[in-house]
């Protein structure tokens, strides 16, 4: 029989569970978005630095009005993602201390795992919404156009931050999701996290070759 109270207290459990699937979604969502973006800006490694693959391509996105409303949709995913995530991070000093403590203690590989991805995750909303910004106010999106901004100014430093950060909370984050979802078990998570660190290495290596691209062999407009 249930009573009132068990009743009351299933709701909060509920409620958790459903925020955490909704937490995955995003987070799923967000990786397939990175991953994809990546990929299709480093075609412009397709013609060393020609630019035309590159430009085909963003042409594609923003005559079909793609870029133009999937941009705005995937900051609001991100930013809902973020929400979602902030109910676990420590925020106070004391809470942070806590954490550093408690892991220090712990000196386990999936905890310390979770402090890279709360670290990164601010650096990332923060670093992404000004990348976002800066692309979406100044269409249409041209090879020449990206290798001028990374040519010039602080962007290349920017983006050298930027992408190790983005490929590891996304790499780690894929992991932790197969960890707390029961998909990764003990028996094939050190293999898996193997995989999952050649990953984010050949994710890294290939946004670097293509900062090489733009800021060397692509011409700036």
């Amino acid at each position: 029989m249930i009573t009132d109270q068990t009743a009351s207290l299933a709701k909060p459990v509920r409620t958790e569970a459903y925020l955490d699937l909704l937490q995955m979604l995003t987070g799923v969502g967000l990786v397939a978005f990175m991953w994809t973006h990546m990929i299709l800006v480093a075609s412009v490694n397709l013609d060393l630095g020609g630019g035309r693959v590159m430009n085909a391509i963003a042409h594609f996105f923003e005559a079909t009005y793609m870029a133009q409303l999937g941009g705005p949709v995937i900051a609001l995913v991100m930013l809902a993602h973020f929400v979602l995530a902030a109910r676990k991070l420590p925020f106070r000093a004391r809470e942070q201390k806590a954490m550093w403590r408690h892991s220090m203690t712990f000196n386990h590989l999936d905890t310390w795992l979770w402090m890279i991805q709360a670290g990164t995750a601010f650096i990332i909303l923060i670093m992404g919404c000004i990348h976002m910004w800066t692309v979406l106010t100044d269409l249409p999106i041209t090879a020449a156009k990206s290798a001028a901004r990374i040519q010039g100014g602080w962007w290349l430093l920017f983006y050298i931050v930027l992408l190790p950060m983005i490929e590891l909370h996304v790499g780690v984050g894929i992991y932790r999701i197969g960890v707390k979802w029961g998909w990764i078990k003990r028996v094939n998570r050190k293999a898996l996290h193997g995989l999952e660190n050649k990953l984010t290495l050949t994710m890294v290596g290939i946004g670097l070759v293509t900062l090489f691209t733009f800021f060397f062999l692509v011409k700036a407009m």
